[in-house]
């Protein structure tokens, strides 16, 4: 399908790439400029010069590109941590899903990317500076019109009942475990992102003290490798430790013995 205004494109030249929106505009780079008009009417996998005659990859963006091209102003959530979070949450089509720290949106696009135009997520974020970078970002990528995002510091209780999931991303969960409870469906999970070992037993603490089963904390390290196939060796620098991730699942308190 031919690319027309309005389109997410990448640009890749020699490692570098770039996320664009396709539109009448000149696009500035080391090696001369490019008028993004020019890229209407082209194909994904197709090459554009340059002012000065250097080609530029027409690539087609995936989550993992939209991801790490956000608009941030506060610490995102990686694709390294943010594809596991993303299966042990059971994240669909037409599903409902409850997060607590919208921060620069990053797993909030994320869920909103996966649960389709039939899903919905809603999202709590106490800081108004952190929302509009937020919304900024779901606008950008077309995602908007499926999250709902609160601007209120969650106390006791969230307003929602029977979601299919709670992911928490604040300073202190435990204190929103109760409401997190409160909130999913029976049976159904809470995600909680957390970056220092003492959150992390405060947190597992209360997990324990409430009706929820198949607990499990891990860390998620990704090492990348240098491309050079004679002296093939891991890269020197590795995004390493990003926060613990800890996942339970909610059973109906009358049942548990």
């Amino acid at each position: 399908m031919p690319i027309k205004q309005g389109d997410l494109v990448i640009l890749y030249y020699e490692g570098k790439k770039y996320l664009l929106s396709v539109k009448p505009e000149i696009f500035h780079t080391h090696c001369g400029y490019i008028n993004l008009s020019e890229l209407e009417g082209k194909s994904f996998g197709d090459q554009i010069l340059s002012s000065t005659g250097e080609p530029f990859v027409i690539l087609k963006p995936t989550l993992y590109d939209y991801v790490m091209k956000l608009k941030r102003i506060t610490q995102i959530i990686y694709p390294k941590d943010l594809g596991y979070i993303l299966l042990k949450l059971g994240v669909g089509e037409g599903k409902t899903f409850l997060e607590c720290g919208t921060g620069s949106g990053a797993l909030t696009c994320a869920l909103a990317y996966l649960v389709g135009e039939k899903g919905k997520v809603i999202s709590y974020e106490r800081e108004e500076k952190f929302i509009k970078i937020a919304k900024e970002n779901l606008t950008k990528l077309g995602l908007d019109g499926r999250v709902i995002i609160k601007h209120k510091e969650v106390i006791d209780a969230f307003e929602e009942r029977e979601v299919d999931g709670v992911f928490l991303d604040v300073r202190s969960p435990w204190l929103l475990l109760e409401a997190a409870f409160n909130a999913l469906k029976g049976g159904h999970p809470i995600g909680i992102l957390v970056p220092t070992t003492n959150q992390v037993v405060q947190t597992l603490t209360t997990l324990k003290s409430l009706p929820f089963v198949d607990i499990e904390i891990v860390e998620i390290l990704l090492r990348s490798y240098k491309l050079n196939p004679e002296r093939f060796r891991p890269e020197d620098q590795m995004v390493a430790h990003t926060g613990y991730l800890i996942f339970a699942k909610k059973v109906l308190s009358d049942l548990v013995k």
